[in-house]
């Protein structure tokens, strides 16, 4: 694996000569995770899909680049909000997908592994259609973790969780994930307080940096600076949304 590196993006995005974002400047620090919230519809994702050079609806006239000037394409693994998960085949199958698609040879052992690491053992052999949203969305982090890249692009990774599986999948992400460049969009004030080296917000007019809690993540849910860190940024973002 490459080391992991610094990203920026720079610039502004429209739809049809509509604004969604203008003039914004995004650094993700390397071997970080940096958390970015911002009301529905400000251009969240679109970030995550213009960083990794995927299609979308609209223009960006803009730049993204890395610190060490090797391109982010082959270097990336991505968990888009809908998990994805290929209909004919079971969860094992779905898990070492990359591989495959890459004409490579699956790490089996890796991927029972990962699918344990989940909670999913009992369910390897299923369809996507016997699944749980919750199972699901557990499936598609496997994947994407089984990846094993320097850069990792997730979004609304947890959401579909309920709160105690959100906290175990999150300490599991995290350890995996250590010394990765991160990007993690969420709606969550608590999640991005608790995983965040570095938490921005994103508005139609730029991206604002948000203090992050003094202790390092993943931060304990009952830690006072973490509460308090989490409350002032709901109160912010019910406020500007």
């Amino acid at each position: 694996m490459t080391s992991a590196p610094k990203i920026t993006l720079q610039g502004s995005y429209c739809i049809e000569h509509d604004a969604l974002f203008e003039a914004v400047t995004l650094h993700i620090p390397a071997g970080q995770w940096t958390c970015l919230l911002g009301r529905s519809g400000v251009g969240k994702s679109t970030i995550l899909r213009l960083i990794l050079g995927l299609e979308t609806a609209g223009q960006f006239d803009g730049v993204v680049f890395t610190d060490d000037g090797l391109p982010i394409d082959g270097r990336a693994s991505y968990m888009a909000q809908s998990d994805l998960l290929l209909p004919w085949l079971n969860l094992r199958e779905n898990v070492v997908l990359g591989a495959r698609l890459r004409g490579e040879t699956p790490n089996l052992a890796k991927a029972d592994a990962m699918i344990e690491r989940v909670g999913l053992t009992d369910h390897y052999a299923k369809k996507p259609a016997a699944l749980s949203g919750g199972m699901r969305q557990r499936a598609a982090l496997a994947r994407a973790l089984m990846e094993d890249r320097p850069i990792v692009l997730l979004d609304e990774p947890f959401s579909a969780l309920d709160a105690g599986t959100r906290a175990d999948m999150q300490d599991l992400t995290a350890d995996v994930l250590i010394g990765r460049t991160v990007l993690l969009v969420t709606h969550d004030p608590a999640e991005a307080c608790r995983l965040g080296h570095n938490i921005s917000l994103l508005t139609p007019t730029g991206i604002e940096p948000w203090d992050v809690p003094l202790a390092a993540p993943v931060r304990q849910t009952d830690d006072p600076q973490t509460l308090h860190a989490q409350a002032a940024l709901l109160s912010y973002l019910r406020a500007v949304t």
